[in-house]
């Protein structure tokens, strides 16, 4: 039985490495985390996702909305609304960011020590 092309995200050309990257680049990952809790307006997500822009915000949920990750919903109701929650596909690949998300944040201490401890170290290299 054939289950389509083999995908390899470290090959070059490969598609996934361009959804790989909408997911877990910086706005992506934030973005798909802060939609794991539920549907949210535009605003609402601007607020959520601290330090984004209105402009890298739009074409992080333009990207994820592409692979298929967000779907927006719009309502032409009296007063314009537009929605975005995770998709099924969205809500997968969520699942899995947020314990990665949660291993980062539990283990921070020990970052914060490493990070310490390289930086001591190149300094007493004279900072090479």
């Amino acid at each position: 039985m054939d289950d389509g092309p083999a995908f390899d995200v470290l090959a070059r050309g490969c598609p996934s490495r361009t959804t790989l990257e909408h997911l877990t680049g910086r706005w992506g990952g934030l973005t798909v985390a802060a939609l794991f809790a539920g549907s949210l307006r535009f605003n609402e997500l601007r607020r959520a996702v601290d330090g984004v822009s209105e402009k890298m915000l739009s074409q992080t949920l333009h990207a994820l909305e592409r692979d298929g990750l967000v779907h927006r919903e719009a309502d032409a109701g009296s007063r314009a609304r537009v929605d975005y929650e995770l998709t099924p596909l969205g809500r997968a690949a969520a699942e899995r960011l947020i314990g990665l998300i949660r291993l980062v944040e539990s283990r921070m201490p020990e970052v914060l020590a490493a990070r310490q401890r390289y930086d001591e170290g190149r300094e007493s290299l004279g900072g090479r």
